[in-house]
């Protein structure tokens, strides 16, 4: 479905009749999906700017465009890229688009079992814990329910990051359009094998436990860090998603 709001050619029939059904709900969906996919490619340029060259996308979904290791990269040749996902049609796109990548992989894995990432052949080849690491988690922990405990993935990774860590994050909110919000659950419970929980700003702003938020701190995506010629919506709270990229507490 993300790959279908952003245009893209790697989604099928059955996405786009859902995003049907997502823009009914919300006709600016492509808008905020555009958004998001900016935000992660601002987020990665700040972190290669701070230093990382090592990055972990959690729930990195289809190829799309602007994928981590094509911005990474493009600033900072050789920066490694692990991504991760439990979709087989999502590893397999993903192994064909990074075939020839030598810096870049990916993990037949789910988030909700941290360990299992983490011992990852692919994980343990590229990524060296003792030298910065990013971990990517961009719209995937509202397709993780309270009784997951999202907070408690977060902590994984965050335990294992080395003290030059960062947490990119974001997650839908259903502080500002609660019903919005709601219907969009509704819609994920009919049609898709994970459930969305949206959360309070509050909630989200306590997945960041443990790590300090980088300027301008926890805020709706465009407002992340935008690039100079971006354009800022009138009333941000339309954009009913929060970002925020956080350095592990030392």
């Amino acid at each position: 479905m993300y790959d279908a709001m952003l245009g893209g050619q790697h989604n099928f029939a059955i996405d786009r009749e859902a995003l049907a059904a997502f823009t009914a709900i919300d006709p600016q969906v492509r808008t905020l999906a555009r958004a998001n996919r900016a935000f992660l490619g601002r987020a990665v340029r700040f972190l290669v700017d701070a230093g990382v060259r090592q990055f972990i996308d959690l729930g990195s979904g289809i190829p799309t465009q602007g994928n981590v290791h094509e911005v990474a990269q493009a600033v900072s040749p050789g920066t490694r890229v692990v991504y991760v996902d439990n979709d087989p049609v999502a590893v397999a796109h993903s192994a064909a688009l990074l075939a020839d990548d030598p810096d870049a992989d990916i993990v037949n894995a789910d988030i909700r079992r941290p360990a299992d990432v983490l011992s990852a052949p692919q994980v343990r080849k590229l990524i060296d814990f003792d030298q910065p690491v990013a971990v990517l988690m961009i719209t995937i922990l509202h397709f993780i329910t309270a009784e997951e405990s999202p907070a408690g993935i977060v902590a994984a990774f965050r335990d294992a990051l080395p003290g030059e860590g960062w947490l990119a994050m974001t997650h839908a909110t259903n502080q500002d359009r609660p019903d919005t919000a709601e219907a969009v659950g509704r819609l994920y419970r009919s049609r898709a094998s994970s459930p969305v929980t949206a959360r309070s700003r509050d909630e989200i702003r306590d997945l960041f436990e443990g790590f300090d938020l980088a300027e301008p701190g926890l805020v709706h995506v465009p407002l992340w860090r935008p690039d100079p010629d971006d354009d800022i919506p009138d009333d941000p709270s339309e954009y009913w998603v929060y970002a925020g990229v956080g350095r592990k507490r030392h």
